[in-house]
């Protein structure tokens, strides 16, 4: 095998990669590679011989006084510097090394060059990285722990140890960690934690109470992962923050809520609030109550889902027109109706909900049950028409008693005179028949007048549930001899088991003076026929009574059929007080009765019997 050739120590120096010189004892430049002088822009003829100075001296970052000690210290020195060219800036690290011969003799320095640029990028990135984390923790009061599981040693940062308010220096173990937790469930429950962490790995985040070195009981959350190498925990790592003020702020809020809650449910109102599409996101008590379900099936409802879609149709307009021109909707009356038909009265107000900046994102609502006081109003505005009723009927009633007995007290006083008078028996005995007629008629006065202040007086009779076709067929058993002889004819298509809410002796009257004024009323040129019917109407039982008799001219009598003393045609059997009895018991049973009819082709009643109130 051939001997390598020797290659003069020279020639290799001059061809290392990466830029290394030789420096002596004096500092001056001895040996370089080409890659040094390509480096430093210089040339050997230039540079060999004469300080390592003269080298660096387009580097900053660097000074003279630098270097000597790295040329002179006996230990590898490493200093940084920087040079500006034509691709910009450039960071070099240069290491001094001494430079024995072989009896360790000290010749001189090695300097070796390595270009750091991206080096120094990364560590200033992480400087930036590293500020920019200072900064975040020092604002959203975050810090770190770490605890080595081979040496037990615990360790915090800065920011966890200000938080804890120890001083800068102080190395905790893991039993004076614990110990800041305050007594009861935060110090149990860190306890476990740390311990699953350290046995399982289990990482863990929770919200404790510490008492800090000053005694002060702070909110924190306290953070912890384990760090495995090859499937065994080597480190824990965790971080701890500080929550006290956004935990206080939270526990307030929730008394505010809490107090606000107390006292919306304790208002005799129902109290809602709706968001931009009407969805309920508060309620209280009464509300819940009202509609009967818990405010946890409340929340996102609409009205909707609670009531008739006529009746959330309305609502859903109010409550835009409330958030569209902000202005509120006050003691507004309402009615609801629920899905399941029950329906109330509310008096209702709509607040617009402002943000910040004006706008509206919903609404306030206060609705206050008057149904009760819708009902107290209708029934004392039924009592006042009612009395008002009544006081007509008194004035007129009272108008007749005073005609009608002054009428007959006269007519007795006349008669008395002229029986005094008198001498001739046979006179004096036709004024005393005269007197006798008299006597029967003023009976017969105070008779219909008695019955007539009877069904006045008996309002509050009570109603009963009668069998309407029986009824009308007892009536006909009790006229039946008046109807035979004048060969009445019944069309009857009343329902056989059709009832009416009403007070039986009326209903008796109702129907008998009905058939006998149609009667008493016929075309003398043709046999009496009479149609009874009846039928459910809401609720009402209309009751139809029609003849073919003479019948009554309405555009010249629809005034005064009904009242006392009216009669429209010359029927000496006709004491004009039939139709009023019935039309006063018919309303005294909460009902009516209306007439309709043409001259020469009958008249129908129609008698209304309220089923409503039984």
């Amino acid at each position: 095998m051939k001997a390598i050739e020797t290659v003069p120590q020279h020639y290799i120096f001059k061809q290392l990669p990466k830029p290394t010189a030789l420096v002596d004892l004096e500092n001056k430049l001895t040996e370089a590679s080409d890659s040094w002088f390509s480096l430093f822009g210089t040339r050997p003829s230039n540079s060999m011989g004469k300080a390592l100075t003269a080298q660096y001296k387009n580097h900053k970052a660097f000074g003279s006084n630098t270097l000597r000690h790295c040329l002179s210290d006996t230990k590898t020195q490493k200093f940084r510097h920087k040079k500006n060219d034509k691709h910009g800036e450039k960071w070099y690290e240069s290491t001094f090394s001494p430079w024995f011969d072989e009896k360790e003799n000290l010749l001189g320095t090695i300097v070796q060059v390595d270009e750091i640029s991206n080096v120094i990028e990364k560590e200033l990135e992480l400087k930036r990285i590293n500020t920019l984390l200072d900064a975040k923790s020092e604002v959203a009061k975050v810090g770190s722990w770490e605890y080595d599981i081979a040496t037990e040693k615990l360790s915090w940062c800065s920011m966890t140890k200000k938080i804890h308010q120890v001083s800068p220096s102080f190395e905790p173990n893991v039993n004076e960690g614990i110990l800041f937790y305050k007594i009861g469930h935060s110090r149990n429950t860190i306890s476990m934690l740390f311990h699953k962490l350290m046995e399982n790995g289990t990482p863990f985040s929770e919200r404790l109470t510490i008492v800090t070195k000053k005694g002060e009981e702070r909110w924190v959350v306290a953070g912890g992962k384990a760090i495995k190498k090859q499937g065994k925990i080597v480190k824990l790592f965790g971080t701890f923050q500080d929550v006290h003020n956004q935990v206080m702020a939270e526990l307030k809020t929730k008394e505010n809520e809490q107090l606000l809650q107390t006292l919306i449910d304790n208002l005799p109102l129902n109290v809602f609030i709706k968001d931009k599409d009407s969805r309920k996101v508060l309620v209280n008590k009464s509300e819940c109550e009202y509609l009967e379900m818990t405010q946890e099936d409340l929340i996102g409802k609409t009205d909707f889902d609670l009531y008739s879609k006529e009746v959330a149709q309305i609502s859903r307009d109010e409550d835009l027109e409330v958030m569209r021109t902000l202005e509120p909707m006050l003691g507004r009356e309402t009615i609801n109706v629920r899905l399941d038909g029950r329906a109330t009265n509310f008096l209702t107000s709509k607040i617009p909900l402002l943000d910040l900046e004006g706008k509206a994102y919903g609404l306030i609502g206060m609705s206050m049950d008057i149904t009760n006081l819708k009902q107290k109003e209708d029934e004392l505005r039924d009592l006042i028409n009612v009395t008002a009723i009544q006081n007509k009927k008194l004035i007129n009633f009272a108008h007749i008693v005073s005609h009608n007995l002054r009428s007959h007290t006269a007519n007795f006083s006349m008669l008395l005179d002229f029986l005094i008078k008198e001498k001739e028996e046979s006179e004096k005995e036709r004024i005393l028949k005269m007197l006798t007629h008299a006597s029967d008629n003023l009976l017969d006065t105070l008779e219909n007048l008695n019955e007539v202040v009877d069904i006045s007086t008996n309002v509050n009779l009570d109603k009963k549930s009668v069998n309407l076709n029986e009824s009308i067929v007892r009536v006909q058993q009790n006229l039946s001899a008046f109807l035979q002889k004048n060969q009445v004819e019944f069309n009857n298509s009343v329902p056989p088991k059709l009832m009416v809410s009403c007070v039986p002796a009326y209903l008796e009257s109702i129907i008998l003076n009905l058939l006998t004024n149609a009667v008493k009323y016929r075309n003398p040129k043709q046999n009496p026929v009479i149609t009874l019917s009846a039928k459910r109407q809401d609720k009402n039982v209309i009751f139809s009574v029609s003849d073919n008799g003479l019948g009554i001219d309405l555009d010249r009598y629809g005034g005064k059929i009904f009242g006392m003393y009216k009669t429209f045609h010359n029927n000496k059997d006709a004491r004009g007080l039939g139709l009023y009895i019935i039309k006063n018991q018919t309303e005294a049973m909460g009902g009516n009765i209306t007439v309709s009819s043409e001259m020469g082709k009958g008249t129908t009643f129609n008698v209304y019997f309220n089923e409503e109130n039984q």
